[in-house]
């Protein structure tokens, strides 16, 4: 593995450093090769790290660097503020650090469109991408995952920016996933060529014509999970409430098996035979493995972790950084994007 450093915004997010250091901490162990620069308040982040048991402290520390913030960029901090008023916050200079070299990712839970805005103003855009979007992987039935994007980035999309998302997808499955040809679909409301709206009648046209991509045309939101397809392409809106509806519903069938097998003695005595097979099935859906969406499009890595992850799920965010810095995703984009005349 080539030595890599990255960038912890440690203040973002609901809990701040006592989820991030932890976090860190699990990382350096499991990446030997790997070191990070923790950015926000000095005092804290010395605080959670001596409160962690590192069998060789002194190793880590090399790994370590601390860069004091001024300020925090808050959960309730609009847009303007972010950019104007903070510019010495914990996830402005997080950024700056990609930006400079001096690390390969950012990783950050905090405020979602302060992050988008402040990365596309210091880190600026790829040649031929309008505006980053937001990609994830999610479970499916194969258990495996697909990437659907966008997740709520561009609630208005035209064919042009549909097409861009089916690109820097299927870049990313390719790094991440090792996939030569992964399939990429665009969702619509049938699988019919007359079916949808005039734009994605146009996008998925334009998408068809790139040979670099495994295009296999429309799918419906139910195949979305089937484990078929690779990469899915949407807009922002339709992406956000897929994602959303998802979660909600993933929360509802858990909560109903729950009260089902706590009905009565009888009911906890087949929970309790059933556990292994419960047990499995809440690990497969667990969201803290699928935590760490990427702002992708940007010229440089920048993972935007939920805002109330906890220590694994901020873990999952940093490996997600790793390995995308390790396949060089940004470059991987922009070389395939070099090749695409619109």
């Amino acid at each position: 593995m080539t030595k890599l450093i990255i960038a912890i915004d440690c203040m973002g997010g609901d809990f701040g450093p006592s989820v991030t250091i932890p976090a860190v901490s699990k990382a350096l162990q499991n990446f030997p090769q790997v070191s990070f620069q923790l950015f926000g308040d000095k005092k804290l982040i010395e605080k959670y790290l001596n409160q962690i048991r590192l069998k060789d402290r002194t190793e880590y520390n090399n790994r370590l660097r601390i860069i004091a913030s001024d300020n925090d960029v808050l959960m309730s901090d609009s847009t303007a503020i972010a950019l104007k008023n903070k510019k010495t916050s914990s996830m402005r200079l997080a950024l700056e650090a990609v930006r400079d070299g001096q690390a390969n990712a950012c990783i950050s839970a905090g405020n979602t469109g302060a992050l988008m805005a402040i990365s596309r103003f210091i880190l600026k855009m790829l040649p031929g991408i309008d505006r980053p979007a937001i990609i994830s992987a999610i479970p499916t039935l194969k258990n495996d995952h697909v990437y659907l994007l966008d997740l709520g980035a561009n609630i208005e999309c035209d064919e042009k920016r549909l097409t861009q998302f089916a690109i820097m997808g299927d870049q990313l499955a390719k790094c991440l996933d090792k996939s030569k040809q992964p399939k990429v679909g665009l969702l619509n409301i049938g699988e019919e060529e007359n079916k949808g709206s005039n734009v994605l009648g146009r996008a998925s046209n334009m998408i068809a014509k790139l040979d670099s991509i495994n295009y296999v045309g429309f799918i419906e939101g139910n195949q979305i999970f089937s484990g078929d397809y690779q990469v899915v392409v949407t807009d922002g809106f339709t992406g956000n409430n897929v994602l959303k509806t998802s979660e909600g519903l993933s929360h509802y069938l858990s909560s109903k098996i729950k009260i089902a097998f706590e009905k009565n003695n009888w009911t906890r005595f087949c929970g309790f035979l059933a556990r292994p097979v419960i047990n499995a099935f809440k690990k497969e859906i667990n969201p803290e493995k699928y935590n760490g969406a990427c702002l992708i499009g940007l010229r440089g890595i920048v993972i935007k972790s939920h805002g109330s992850a906890n220590v694994n799920a901020t873990y999952c965010a940093i490996k997600e950084g790793i390995q995308q810095s390790q396949q060089k995703l940004p470059q991987r984009i922009k070389d395939q994007l070099l090749k695409v005349i619109y």
